[in-house]
């Protein structure tokens, strides 16, 4: 029997002469090698970001990830013309470039450029192999009437992602030129190292005669823009008999295979797809595309100092394979919030239950005073703990991780770690964080903290502070003490099963009391805090259903659906607040401060649908006919923004512009989770509180040209 192939998905963007107005800077590609590193740029070509780069490596604390090769300046010598189809600068693109780009395609998650000239058609690829810090830039010549030749420039502005552009980055070291192969020393960081194919060669020339390169996306968040680039070396591709020449860049001290056959590493990479893809059970393309998207995400960690276990620590000590979520690219690191909010998505969806494993072990070797980190900050050996939720999701998740692959013993190993997390939750812990014995209700809040998931803040202002008991946190809560009672129960401890089991029933009893407000219809978004309650409708409420133990009684479900369906449901997820109130920002754009003011006041986030799509399928509201009126623009959205992935969020109103990260780690999971969820839904009988879907949702209506 002939063994099946895997078809991974492709996506093309098709351009011309004609549309050349059309290559939008705003839309980009990302590579990543599964530590952490990535490379990626506008599909046009060109940087517009201080995170674009071709070569972004992630290295060990302090340095973190670090800008190794910018970009690559390429002109194809065509007979006596050269013509110019990479080139840093997008001005310089606009008037030559753009011109000879024919179509791009993300095949299998990787891309592809076409580019035309009368008689010429060159392809270029670009991959990183898995677990390294390397890129390889593969040129073909398609077809050509006449002798074909590349002359490339790599431009360099070696920095760590997050530094100010302006700054002369890391002093370059000497240059060693051996034939195709160089070595570009830099202070205090390992060298880089380039091969070129075969009949190519490298010749060294001056670094200091490169220039600068305004990167457009920078000037107009508000930060300094202006990047200093330097050229130390010219690479001359020569093509050989099949017409394939290449470009391999690697950092420091790389695996023996790194500078192998470009084709046969390609065709490695390839084939690691394709098992991702085989093992996830994808069953269409879109599926495929969100399962590669999600497999971006999952990383070996090398940012800060994991692997050490605390000295008090009872657990064994992680092995090699230690892995973790990245929470978005360009700039986020792995977050413990969205680490477990993704975990399902990311890794039960794909099959990958010994990688969910190790991420809930590494985070648990990590708890201080019952909370679980809140971030790992770029560079940084240990993390940050300012948060209330982080924590009640990687109970839900040690949940969902349990109820997918009935793995207890994961759950008999973790009981001290979540003991302890329980205690400190009753007795009090950081940031205000502890019960309410008044009501039993879990309140949060500390001066200059946003401890909740709606945390932006910016000079001191915290946007959304949220101090009192949160709507989602309570919900949280009561499904934390519900799992803990099941597993206490299922493991011979009736006695302390009884005492989670009344506790939960005391939060059931006083979220119902406290949140449902009569006079609007849906719950409050806090009570207590620090103006008394909140009455705003925002997307919070809906966990109130949504989760595995839902902590709201029944007969309020359809009227919270309803708000929430009526005043927040987009396309692309849940509004974080209703156009209604004062405080709506309808737009996510200008500087720091007028994106933070609006990144939780109407901002949608895309990661909503799947709680959104889990509370209307426990109410029989949807089934599968449904599916691709809630999730079909995102189909769509993959063409646009990050190609082939979901972007952090969109504007509240229409037209719904991406924004934020390019790649984010929960938008990807919720909507592959949801996107499974309805197709595997049985259709429910019809009812009259059923919440019917517009059909201007439809997959078509949202659809980019």
């Amino acid at each position: 029997m002939t063994e099946r192939v895997v078809a991974l998905p492709r996506r093309t963007l098709e351009f011309g002469p004609e549309r050349q107005a059309a290559i939008d800077p705003s839309v980009e590609w990302i590579v990543t090698n599964g530590l952490g590193g990535y490379a990626s740029a506008p599909v046009s070509g060109g940087l517009t970001r201080r995170y674009h780069g071709l070569l972004v490596a992630a290295l060990p604390p302090p340095a973190g990830r670090i800008v190794y090769l910018a970009g690559l300046q390429t002109q194809v010598v065509y007979g006596d013309r050269a013509l110019t189809i990479d080139h840093e600068d997008f001005a310089v693109l606009s008037e030559s470039g753009q011109g000879l780009l024919r179509s791009f395609t993300l095949d299998g998650g990787l891309p592809v450029w076409r580019y035309e000239h009368e008689r010429l058609a060159l392809e270029k690829r670009l991959f990183m192999p898995h677990g390294q810090n390397a890129v390889c830039i593969a040129f073909r010549v398609i077809e050509s009437d006449l002798p074909v030749s590349l002359e490339c420039r790599p431009a360099l502005h070696v920095r760590p992602i997050e530094s100010a552009v302006a700054t002369a980055g890391i002093e370059l070291g000497p240059l060693h030129v051996d034939g195709n192969r160089a070595e570009l020393g830099l202070a205090g960081l390992p060298p880089l190292r380039i091969v070129v194919s075969r009949e190519s060669a490298i010749e060294a020339i001056d670094a200091t005669g490169h220039g600068s390169v305004q990167l457009l996306e920078e000037r107009a968040r508000g930060y300094d823009c202006d990047a200093h680039l330097q050229t130390p070396c010219v690479l001359r591709l020569r093509f050989d008999a099949d017409g394939a020449a290449s470009i391999v860049a690697a950092v420091g001290e790389p695996a023996s295979d790194a500078f192998g056959s470009p084709a046969a590493l390609l065709a490695d990479e390839q084939a690691r797809r394709r098992a991702i893809v085989e093992r996830a059970g994808s069953a269409d393309d879109f599926d495929a595309a969100l399962v590669l998207a999600a497999d971006q995400f999952l990383i070996v960690p090398v940012g800060h100092d994991r692997n050490a276990p605390d000295p008090d620590q009872t657990l064994p000590p992680p092995g090699a394979a230690n892995r973790t979520i990245i929470a978005g690219y360009h700039w986020f690191t792995d977050w413990g919030r969205d680490t477990m909010i993704s975990l399902e998505g990311l890794t039960l969806e794909l099959d990958r239950r010994e990688e969910a494993a190790q991420i809930l072990r590494l985070f648990s070797r990590h708890v201080q005073d019952g909370l679980i980190p809140n971030l790992f900050p770029e560079g940084a050996r240990s993390g940050l703990y300012h948060t209330a939720d982080a924590t009640l999701w990687f109970v839900h998740a040690i949940g969902r991780y349990v109820a997918r692959t009935g793995d207890r013993a994961l759950v008999d190993d973790l009981l001290p770690v979540l003991d302890d997390i329980f205690a400190a939750h009753r007795h009090g812990t950081r940031f205000g964080i502890g019960v309410d014995p008044a009501d039993g209700l879990l309140r949060q809040g500390a001066d200059g903290y946003q401890l909740t998931w709606m945390d932006a803040k910016v000079d001191g202002w915290v946007v959304t502070p949220r101090r009192g008991k949160a709507v989602e946190i309570n919900a949280l809560w009561h499904n934390a003490l519900c799992l803990m009672a099941g597993w206490l129960e299922a493991g011979g401890r009736s006695k302390d099963a009884a005492a989670y089991w009344n506790d939960a029933d005391r939060v059931r009893r006083s979220f119902d009391e406290r949140f449902w407000n009569p006079d609007t219809g849906w719950l409050y978004d806090v009570v207590d805090g620090e103006g008394g309650d909140d009455p705003a409708c925002r997307p919070n409420q809906i966990f109130a259903i949504a989760l595995p133990h839902p902590v709201l009684d029944r007969r309020h479900w359809d009227s919270v659906i309803n708000a929430v369906t009526d005043r927040l449901l987009t396309p692309f997820g849940l509004r974080s607040l209703d156009p209604a109130h004062p405080d709506y920002r309808s737009q996510y754009a200008g500087d720091l401060r007028a994106r933070d003011a609006s990144y939780h006041q109407g901002t949608v986030w895309a990661w909503l649908i799947g709680p959104y799509v889990d509370a209307l399928l426990r109410a029989g509201r949807v089934d599968h006919e449904h599916r691709d009126a809630l999730l079909g623009a995102f189909d769509a959205h993959l063409g646009a923004a990050g190609v082939g992935t979901i972007s952090e969020i969109f504007d509240a109103d229409m037209p719904h512009l991406p924004r934020g990260c390019i790649a984010q780690a929960w938008s990807v999971a919720e909507v592959l989770r949801a996107w499974r969820m309805l197709g595997a839904a049985q259709p429910v009988a019809p009812a009259e509180s059923r919440t019917p879907v517009p059909a201007s949702r439809s997959r078509s209506a949202h659809r980019r040209s």
